[in-house]
C-alpha cells in the first residue's frame, strides 16, 4: 500500500494549518457529541409520548365510557361486544386487553427506545473517544481458514433476516408516530401492511436457520475458565496484553447464549403470534406479543454492539466472515489459543489463490486446511 505526503512548498495551506486541523476536528468531535445528546433528548420525548397510552387510545378507538366499562367488567355485554371467532368468549372491550396496552406503552415501548437509542450513543461515544481498535503488530500477510462458505452464507442469511425483522418490527411498534407524519396515511398504510407481511412470512424462516445456526456453533462456544479472565480485562480494553480466547472469545459466546437463550424464547413467542390458529386464547396472544417486544428490542440494542464490533470497531474482524480466512496477526491478538492450534496451516495469499484455482479445476490434492 503506498502513502501520500503533502510538502509544505506545494501547499496552500499556512503555517498554522497542523493547529488549525487539529482545532477544526475537536469541533467536529464537538459537534458530533451535539448532535448525539440532541438525537437522545428527541428520543426521551418520544419515549414519553409512548407512554402516554391516553394519546394513542384517541387515535386507535373512539372514547370509551365509564358506564361501558361497567358493563364490560360484570359480563354484561351484548353479542354485538363479543369475539366472532368460533368457540370464543372474549368480550371485543376487555379489561386484559387494556392491561396488555398500557404495560405496551408505558413500559415495553420507552424501554426499547432507551435500549436502543442508548446502545447507539454509547457506541457512537466510544468510536469518537477512543476509536478503532487497530491491530498491535503489522500484518503478516499469511492467513488462516477460520469460516466455511457454507457457515458464512448461513451466517449472512440470519444477519440480513434478523435485520429485516428488526426494521419491521421498530416500524410496527413505532413507526405511526415518524412516518405516519412524515408521508400521511397512504403511504404510511403501505408501510405498514408490508411491515407485517415481511415480519409474519420471514419469522419462521429465520427462527429455523437460527437453530441451525446454534446447533453448529455449539461446541466452540462451550464456556471455559478463560473466557472469566477475558470478561475481567473487558477483552483487552483494560491491560497491556489481549486476554486468551479459544475460536470464540469470551464476548462472542456471551452473544451465542444470548441468542440460544433470548433469542429462541423470542422465535417461540412469534410461533405463537404468526399461528393463532393452535388454540391460544387471547391472554396468552397477549403475554407473548409483550416477551417477544421485550426480547427483540433487547436482541436488537446488544445486536448494534455485536455489529460495530465485528465491522468498523475491530480491525481485521469482518475479513474472516467475508472471505474466510482472517490474517495471522489479527488470530494470534485476538484468538491466541486457536491460533497455537492452527499456525501451522497458514497459507500466503498466493497459496489460497493455487488452491482455489485446484479445486475449481477438479484437482483432488487440493484441499482446505482444518
Amino acid at each position: 500500500m503506498t502513502s501520500m505526503t503533502i510538502t509544505t512548498t506545494t501547499s496552500r495551506v499556512p503555517a498554522q494549518a497542523p493547529w488549525l486541523g487539529a482545532f477544526f476536528q475537536r469541533c467536529w468531535r464537538v459537534g458530533i457529541l451535539l448532535l448525539l445528546v440532541v438525537a437522545s433528548l428527541g428520543i426521551s420525548q418520544l419515549a414519553v409520548a409512548q407512554a402516554d397510552t391516553d394519546r394513542e387510545m384517541v387515535t386507535a378507538a373512539p372514547g370509551i365510557s365509564a358506564d361501558q366499562w361497567r358493563q364490560v367488567r360484570s359480563g354484561e355485554t351484548g353479542p354485538n361486544y363479543r369475539d366472532s371467532r368460533f368457540d370464543s368468549n372474549y368480550n371485543l372491550i376487555n379489561s386484559s386487553g387494556e392491561t396488555w396496552r398500557q404495560i405496551r406503552n408505558r413500559w415495553v415501548s420507552p424501554f426499547g427506545l432507551i435500549a436502543i437509542g442508548g446502545m447507539i450513543v454509547v457506541i457512537a461515544l466510544f468510536y469518537f473517544m477512543v476509536g478503532r481498535k487497530h491491530l498491535d503488530e503489522p500484518r503478516t500477510g499469511r492467513k488462516l481458514f477460520r469460516w466455511s462458505l457454507l457457515m458464512r452464507s448461513l451466517h449472512w442469511t440470519v444477519a440480513t433476516l434478523f435485520i429485516t425483522l428488526a426494521l419491521t418490527g421498530l416500524n410496527l411498534l413505532f413507526g405511526k408516530f415518524v412516518f405516519r407524519s412524515l408521508f400521511g396515511d397512504a403511504v404510511w398504510a403501505w408501510m405498514i401492511s408490508a411491515s407485517k407481511v415481511l415480519h409474519n412470512y420471514l419469522g419462521p424462516i429465520f427462527g429455523v436457520l437460527l437453530v441451525v445456526l446454534l446447533i453448529s456453533l455449539l461446541k466452540d462456544n462451550i464456556p471455559k475458565k478463560h473466557d472469566w479472565v477475558w470478561f475481567k480485562k473487558a477483552g483487552g480494553l483494560t491491560g497491556k496484553h489481549h486476554p486468551d480466547a479459544g475460536f470464540a472469545n469470551g464476548g462472542e459466546k456471551a452473544w451465542y447464549w444470548l441468542l440460544a437463550t433470548a433469542g429462541l424464547v423470542v422465535v417461540a413467542s412469534g410461533f405463537v403470534l404468526d399461528f393463532p390458529n393452535y388454540g391460544q386464547g387471547r391472554d396468552t396472544m397477549q403475554w407473548a406479543n409483550i416477551i417477544h417486544a421485550v426480547g427483540a428490542l433487547g436482541l436488537t440494542a446488544v445486536a448494534l454492539g455485536h455489529i460495530y464490533i465485528g465491522t468498523v470497531g475491530t480491525e481485521g474482524s469482518l475479513e474472516g466472515m467475508t472471505t474466510g480466512y482472517v490474517d495471522e496477526t489479527w488470530a494470534k491478538e485476538h484468538h491466541n489459543l486457536w491460533y497455537e492450534e492452527v499456525k501451522d496451516t497458514a497459507m500466503s495469499e498466493e497459496e489460497i489463490a493455487a488452491q482455489k484455482t485446484g479445486s475449481s479445476s477438479g484437482d483432488v490434492s487440493a484441499t482446505k486446511p482444518s
